[in-house]
């Protein structure tokens, strides 16, 4: 049964999996009679305009299929932005309120790199992600997926047609990844599958920002800790997506101009597999890898000479001194 919830607050540390800024696309749909497939990706949760129709009746942001006259349900194929395990999916109801589907269920399937995505909901190779399960109206219809099957691409069925304003898919990334020393990548991007682990304070904005594909548009896209009162500094962990050798790092302080950290240095160990978090991280000995730099405002800053250990490592620290904002951090090197 489903479980109702304001936010997406039951599935901690996993990121959205299919959301429109990583590149998740609506490929295909049996339906949008009344609202396209494309707005089940959009961010937020949708809006209600109550005197907004269109010339095929009400508009509503959200995906919804026209009443179905004929047997079978309506379904919608979607590409993941970013591969990976599903733990979570959210199936919002948001404004459909006699319009809903009763039901739902979802599916997924694992393409090849490069592989012909056409007519791919009428393939075989479907794996069960949700089982049929009610959906209630208005609502965010939160499930925990047990399948531990790693997918490119999910189907969204519902029983048997309405309207679905929101579709978000939690999990773990399992990226395609190069086989050891053979490229430089970026270590603890997420799409590549690193984590952000454990973090001093994250109060204006999380710390999983700091690994996000491309650079932020606005503040609020980066990692920022509240201003420090006392002495001490604040810092971030990152598990790598695989133990590697470190050759660059990039700190990117895009958009903080007034609250930017003064200095940053990095700090690594190899402990693979290890809980590396909040509770225990001070028990490692952590290797300095780089120095304390000075930084500036809205910029991006490249280091490679300043490294002075390039590992093996699993884990980064991020320092900065005494406080602030960091919109990305990047870890280029090579899998050990």
């Amino acid at each position: 049964m489903a479980v109702q919830h304001d936010d997406a607050a039951s599935f901690p540390g996993l990121v959205d999996l299919a959301a429109e800024k990583f590149g998740g696309v609506a490929l295909e749909a049996s339906d949008e009679f009344f609202a396209g497939k494309e707005n089940l990706l959009k961010p937020g949760r949708g809006v209600f305009i109550p005197d907004k129709f269109t010339d095929r009746g009400k508009w509503m942001d959200g995906w919804e299929t026209r009443r179905k006259r004929t047997p079978g349900h309506d379904w919608c194929v979607i590409r993941l932005g970013m591969p990976g395990v599903v733990r979570g999916l959210d199936i919002d109801t948001n404004h459909f309120l006699g319009n809903h589907p009763p039901y739902a269920s979802v599916e997924g399937i694992r393409l090849g790199e490069g592989e012909d995505e056409s007519e791919l909901a009428g393939r075989d190779g479907w794996q069960q992600v949700l089982p049929r399960s009610p959906l209630a109206p208005g609502s965010q219809n939160m499930f925990p997926s047990y399948s531990d099957g790693s997918f490119t691409h999910l189907k969204l069925n519902i029983f048997p047609a309405g309207g679905v304003a929101r579709f978000r898919v939690y999990g773990e990334v399992t990226p395609q990844l190069p086989d050891h020393g053979q490229e430089q990548i970026d270590l603890v991007a997420l799409a590549n599958g690193g984590q952000a682990v454990a973090c001093s304070d994250m109060f204006f904005s999380p710390m999983e920002n700091l690994i996000m594909p491309g650079r932020a548009e606005n503040m609020g896209q980066g990692w920022e800790s509240r201003r420090r009162r006392g002495p001490g500094y604040d810092w971030v962990i990152l598990e790598m997506t695989r133990p590697g050798l470190i050759d660059e790092i990039e700190v990117d302080t895009n958009h903080f101009k007034g609250n930017y950290p003064d200095r940053c240095s990095i700090e690594a160990l190899h402990a693979p597999g290890e809980p590396v978090d909040l509770l225990n991280w001070a028990d490692y000995d952590w290797t300095t890898v780089m120095d304390e730099q000075k930084l500036s405002a809205h910029e991006r800053h490249f280091f490679d000479d300043e490294i002075v250990e390039e590992g093996p490592f699993s884990h980064v620290k991020l320092n900065i001194f005494p406080d602030g904002g960091v919109s990305r951090l990047r870890v280029n090197g090579r899998i050990a």
